[in-house]
């Protein structure tokens, strides 16, 4: 009885304690209760404003297992990633350089900072607890977000961007900020996470290099993690490559995690989302079924849950007492229904990107 829905001022000591045992620590999930509290609040804000275009409004949901009582996941949207001040990252690019007279050609990969994220909305904050990981739960908190923009696109922007987090090694540590950010702030990287979580990331632009970065001149464990997923991430992933995301040439400037990009309507999500009316059964009555993601048409009280895919032959979505209950749905009332399988994918670079 897992159930994705917004957070709300009860929900503070759940997300603390997810935001403190997220793998690895997470730079826009701070395990501080004022910042966590300001989360809740602002989502519950743009939930209850009037929006026709993307802004600076926030979504903090929340995953609920109802038998247990207990918050047991977070994840978060924001409308548009730089709506309150740029979002940096890393480009990755390639610079020529080239004499006729020394008869010499080298091609050098570099890294320049950019703000081209910033229009993007972004999918973001998400940690689950370690006892669901493993089960549906993972795919329900990543993908029942795009179940929420599916139904209110004007809310979102047309592009929408996921980042990361890169690859650390066996101390915790980022070979990638060691070698570049480490020069301009002298702060490890664990303790420039959380002070960018718990302030803003504003102070980039201030002091880290405005020039490229030549990738040959960083230490070859930096270079190698570029672009590399953090171990515990590499699930989620193959998930959201398969859900249609692709990478992108842009990474994080922290630590260099991947970030991928995708139109929203060439997602899965979306794409095999189809509306369906309510017939409400008895659980021991319904049929069995491939498993899918079934959202309700409610705002602020937006409930997404992975059930049966079970049709009647007028194609009505077959739900037990139970289930229509946790979704707030009555009999004939329509929810948005997506399959929970994703299609197999490859993994490739935007063609946009080259």
């Amino acid at each position: 009885m897992l159930v994705f829905r917004p957070a709300k001022p009860a929900d503070l000591p759940g997300l603390e304690r997810l935001a403190g045992s997220a793998t690895p620590r997470l730079t826009n999930l701070p395990a501080h209760r004022d910042r966590l509290e300001e989360r809740i609040t602002r989502s519950q804000q743009a939930l209850a404003k009037y929006v026709d275009f993307p802004g600076d409004e926030s979504y903090t949901f929340v995953l609920e297992d109802r038998e247990r009582g207990e918050v047991v996941g977070t994840a978060s949207i924001r409308a548009q990633a730089g709506a309150q001040e740029a979002y940096y990252t890393y480009r990755q690019e390639t610079l020529i350089h080239a004499s006729q007279q020394l008869n010499v050609r080298r091609e050098v990969q570099t890294l320049a900072l950019s703000h081209e994220v910033s229009e993007a909305s972004l999918l973001c904050a998400l940690s689950l607890d370690a006892r669901y990981k493993g089960t549906s739960a993972e795919s329900l908190l990543r993908r029942a977000r795009l179940m929420f923009i599916a139904q209110y696109p004007e809310r979102f922007a047309e592009i929408l961007a996921l980042a990361f987090p890169g690859y650390l090694d066996g101390n915790g540590e980022s070979p990638f900020w060691n070698s570049v950010g480490r020069h301009f702030f002298v702060r490890g990287y664990q303790d420039i996470n959380h002070f960018a979580g718990v302030r803003s990331k504003s102070f980039i632009a201030e002091v880290m290099p405005q020039f490229p970065l030549y990738l040959p001149l960083l230490t070859p464990q930096a270079q190698a993690a570029i672009g590399r997923e953090h171990p515990d991430h590499e699930v989620a992933m193959s998930e959201m490559l398969a859900e249609g995301f692709v990478r992108s040439r842009h990474v994080d400037i922290f630590d260099a995690g991947p970030v991928i990009k995708a139109e929203r309507d060439r997602l899965e999500t979306f794409r095999r989302s189809i509306w369906h009316p309510v017939r409400i059964r008895p659980a021991a009555s319904l049929p069995d079924a491939e498993p899918a993601m079934v959202a309700n048409q409610k705002l602020d009280g937006f409930r997404c849950m992975v059930t049966r895919y079970a049709l009647s032959p007028t194609g009505q979505l077959m739900l037990s007492p139970e289930h229509a209950e946790l979704l707030g749905v009555e009999e004939g009332r329509a929810v948005l229904a997506a399959p929970l399988t994703l299609p197999a994918h490859e993994d490739i670079l935007d063609e946009g990107e080259l």
